[in-house]
């Protein structure tokens, strides 16, 4: 049987990815074939006899690689949303194989030699475009960088930490997922669910029946373990749920990911030392807006006193609010959530049970696809024909005002054993232009959502549908880029500008106008009432300091992670209780612990960049202020934001565009101000 993954062209719609074709047989001959591909592609440009230049070594690197780029961006993003054990097998067996290939065209020294020497007679070259230019020092500094200078003994030695790097980070994915699902809580009295909404109870009632069980199961998929942490009356059951979804793979079993984190820091460490760089930190850092790990600190201090002000007189007001309603002495991380819920009903009114009637999915779906015809033009057609990784896939093409298409989108919104928890926007086809052809991108948003029973479609929480916004968002950064090159095109932006079109699509949210045109009751139709959108928009400052300090703990346990001397982190756990101590708040739970789970860090992108969300909440807030300003369906406004940053993808330096777009650097204060913590 051929091997659909072996082509460069599908007989599909849209020359999509045939996954109705792909078997897991096919996955490593396809991935091995790439790399031989890749090989004879770059020992074409090293032979090449004619004079280096941008065109013959630039831009004949930059098209290198095709057939292992399909490969490899199906494999992954099915090994992230659709697994299995051998799945899993084959990505021990081909990450070290992946590393060993980008690491010998990076050591090739005579490709080296033409791409340092095309950069400096190119760099000051006033001929090449704005995009020329950016990817002409992209790819000199992917050598300079990753150690095309260094000696054969230190280049050998960055060929073991990145194949021992590779292979820790799907191990660190693969025992968090184990331990997910490994946990499951059946209770079999309904009197113990006290408290918990319908919608809920029946979701654990189907998914027991799914089991052949009695009663109701619940699992440490988010939406059931929200639902039990917000809403059960019974604490020992929150404290329970708590307790196994708190202390994933930090439980000394086979599953622990504690050594692993000390592993993983200890070669990025070793790494950047080969590099010339102090720590790892500074390595990441230097190709970040932030620039440097002094000015993050200085931007998360900066952020922390009003933060942390706002936090502690929140946990008062909760823990006073928690003991006139019969609650306990001692304020424990598993009442949080509960009690918050419960504030907020009676002090805005606020009941995120009475809102989900009215986020209904399709519903949710069809309202960001609005906003991205009223902002950007774009229409969205459903498109059976396109195949799909698994049944509960949408698929859409997604058109112009012209008519032409803007890309291919998947929609994977329900959680499943195969799926790693969370939400994100992925590629199956980057957007690039070749021989006169825009190739338009193929966009996947991958969530966790409550998926619909017996009785009642998806009904979403108001945070669910933030999420959903969030990552279209993302995915609208993939869908109107306009570049040249794959590499600079969509989100392959610095890592600290690729959250601001996500975050500032949340903005719309909390707009009457945008919610009146989606959120409708599911059985009626009726629209939301004005009463619900005015809790809503106050919602948005209830506990902002709590919120604010999560994150800002998150990002500085990142930075302490990549910026402490490895040598100094001996056990796992406690460093990560010294590091978080001064932002804590509530008590200790013991072997409570976020790092042997935070996959943006060993297991994601975001190692030494999780800052990035508070830096980037920085930049949308700022954007959506010219919004308000102008209107929130505002063309003039929509059109610079489409020109000056959403299809600009990586094409120019992401500071010059943010002031391209706003006229002036961006205004940490206006977060402060949208969140309320300072006025």
């Amino acid at each position: 049987m051929s091997n659909p993954l072996l082509q460069l062209e599908f007989n599909t719609p849209f020359n999509t990815v045939p996954f109705d074709k792909i078997s897991i047989e096919h996955f490593l001959p396809a991935m091995k074939a790439g790399i031989k591909a890749e090989e004879l592609e770059i020992d074409t440009i090293v032979k090449n006899t004619l004079p280096p230049s941008f065109s013959n070594v630039i831009e004949a690197l930059e098209g290198s690689g095709r057939q292992l780029d399909i490969a490899t961006s199906v494999f992954f993003n099915l090994n992230s949303a659709h697994t299995s054990d051998e799945m899993q097998k084959i990505a021990q067996e081909i990450s070290p194989l992946l590393s060993e290939h980008g690491n010998n065209i990076l050591f090739n020294a005579e490709l080296a030699r033409k791409v340092f020497k095309v950069y400096d007679q190119e760099k000051n070259n006033e001929s090449l475009t704005k995009e020329q230019k950016q990817l002409l020092e992209k790819t000199y500094k992917s050598f300079q960088r990753n150690g095309a200078r260094l000696p054969k003994d230190k280049q050998n030695r960055l060929r073991e930490i990145d194949k021992e790097l590779g292979l820790l980070s799907l191990k660190f994915g693969e025992n968090l997922l184990k331990e997910t699902n490994n946990y499951e809580l059946l209770i079999e009295k309904e009197f113990k669910l006290a408290g918990l909404p319908e919608s809920a109870k029946e979701a654990a009632a189907q998914a027991a029946k799914e089991k052949g069980k009695n009663g109701w199961l619940f699992t440490l998929d988010y939406p059931s373990f929200n639902a039990l942490i917000t809403y059960c009356d019974d604490r020992s059951i929150r404290e329970e749920i708590y307790k196994a979804f708190s202390t994933r793979a930090n439980k000394d079993n086979e599953f622990d990911n504690k050594e692993i984190i000390l592993k993983i820091v200890q070669f990025r460490e070793e790494k950047a030392h080969l590099l010339g760089y102090p720590n790892y930190a500074a390595y990441i850092l230097e190709e970040r807006m932030a620039k440097n790990s002094k000015t993050v600190f200085n931007f998360l201090e900066e952020l922390f006193p009003p933060s942390h002000e706002a936090a502690m007189k929140e946990f008062e007001e909760l823990k006073a609010f928690a003991a006139e309603n019969d609650g306990p002495e001692t304020l424990q991380k598993w009442d949080a959530a509960y009690y918050a819920e419960k504030l907020k009903q009676k002090e805005l009114n606020f009941d995120a049970e009475k809102l989900k009637p009215y986020f209904q999915l399709e519903k949710v779906i069809e309202g960001v696809f609005q906003l991205a015809k009223d902002l950007f033009g774009l229409s969205f057609k459903a498109n059976n024909e396109i195949p799909k990784y698994h049944e509960d896939v949408k698929t859409y093409e997604i058109l112009n005002q012209d008519g032409s298409l803007a890309a291919i989108f998947y929609g994977d919104f329900f959680p499943r054993p195969s799926k790693r928890q969370g939400a994100w926007m992925t590629l199956f086809k980057s957007q690039y232009k070749q021989d006169g052809e825009n190739h338009r991108p193929h966009v996947a948003n991958v969530c966790n959502f409550t998926k619909p029973t017996a009785t009642k479609p998806s009904l979403l929480t108001f945070d669910e549908v933030l999420t959903l916004f969030h990552e279209f968002g993302h995915a609208l950064h993939a869908i109107l880029t306009d570049c040249t090159y794959s590499s600079l095109s969509g989100t392959s932006v610095r890592w600290d500008f690729v959250e601001l079109p996500s975050q500032l699509l949340e903005n719309w949210c909390y707009v009457k106008a945008c919610l009146d045109k989606f959120a409708k009751h599911y059985e009626t139709g009726a629209s939301i009432p004005s009463e619900y959108i005015d809790q809503i928009v106050a919602s948005k400052k209830f506990r902002a300091g709590s919120f604010s300090l999560r994150q800002l703990s998150l990002g500085m346990l990142d930075m302490n992670w990549h910026t402490t001397p490895a040598s100094e982190i001996k056990d796992a756990y406690a460093f990560e209780k010294d590091s978080m101590k001064r932002m804590e708040i509530y008590p200790e739970v013991k072997g409570s612990a976020i790092s042997p789970q935070f996959g943006h860090l060993f297991q994601g992108g975001y190692a030494a960049g999780y800052y990035s969300y508070k830096w980037a909440e920085v930049l949308d807030a700022d954007v959506f202020e010219t919004f308000l300003e102008k209107g929130i369906y505002d063309q003039e406004t929509a059109n610079s934001l489409r020109e000056n940053i959403l299809s600009k993808g990586g094409t120019e330096d992401p500071e010059e565009l943010f002031i391209r777009f706003k006229g002036k650097k961006a205004d940490p204060k206006a977060l402060l101000r949208r969140t309320g913590l300072i006025q």
